[in-house]
């Protein structure tokens, strides 16, 4: 009994010790030199929830013609009251049956805690009211925009150049859910692809951000 509590707070030490160090060290290490003047007039966002973040990047002309692909009837990318397109990552199962906590499921949750597939979903958002607890802007500069835009087009899944939307799934009339490059499990998740297209955009992260509380801190420490 003793021993097996000894291991229980070894691993308990661990994992606070993984998780204060993948937040504190900065990725990169080094705060990048600036290689532009150019002025921040790009602002983005991080959108958090209790275990999932998305990035809303605004709608101007280059995103909606970068992401032209989405433009139809059903997903009104040009739509005068669209101000942002909020994109995420996230594992196939859960992501795809999990609409809300009530429709939890077991098996979801197995692949989310193993390893599964991964989609990204992707939605609309008109005006999103700054600021707010669930909210966080970052301005950047026209390239990073581009350079973050260029990481989330190259998470997506492409057949014979085409992009491959999943049928039939979504949580509501417009958002939709698409075939995604990688696989998510719980420590390589929606938060760390999330931090990695955050850093494309030349913001510093923590090193291992599994958790938006982790990813938050971390942006705010450092960014």
């Amino acid at each position: 009994m003793k021993t097996g509590i000894r291991w229980l707070l070894r691993i308990t030490i661990l994992l606070l010790a993984l998780a204060a160090g993948g937040t504190f060290i900065p990725r990169p290490l080094f705060a990048p030199v600036k290689a532009s003047s150019a002025a921040a007039t790009q602002r983005i966002l991080l959108l958090s929830g209790p275990i999932h973040t998305d990035i809303a990047i605004p709608l101007d002309e280059e995103t909606r013609a970068a992401f032209s692909f989405l433009d139809d009837g059903d997903f009104p990318l040009g739509h005068p009251n669209a101000e942002w397109l909020v994109v995420g990552w996230g594992g196939r199962a859960f992501y795809l049956e999990t609409p809300s906590w009530s429709e939890l499921k077991p098996l979801p949750v197995l692949r989310a805690l193993t390893i599964d597939r991964s989609v990204l979903h992707v939605d609309l958002a008109g005006h999103i009211t700054e600021p707010q607890p669930a909210v966080m802007a970052f301005d950047i500069d026209s390239d990073q925009l581009a350079r973050l835009r260029g990481f989330i087009l190259d998470s997506f899944v492409r057949n014979e150049g085409e992009i491959a939307p999943i049928r039939n799934a979504g949580y509501g009339e417009i958002d939709r859910f698409f075939e995604a490059k990688g696989y998510f499990n719980a420590l390589f998740g929606c938060n760390t692809w999330t931090a990695a297209a955050l850093r494309s955009a030349g913001l510093r992260t923590g090193l291992w951000n599994p958790l938006p509380q982790s990813l938050r801190l971390s942006l705010g420490v450092y960014n």
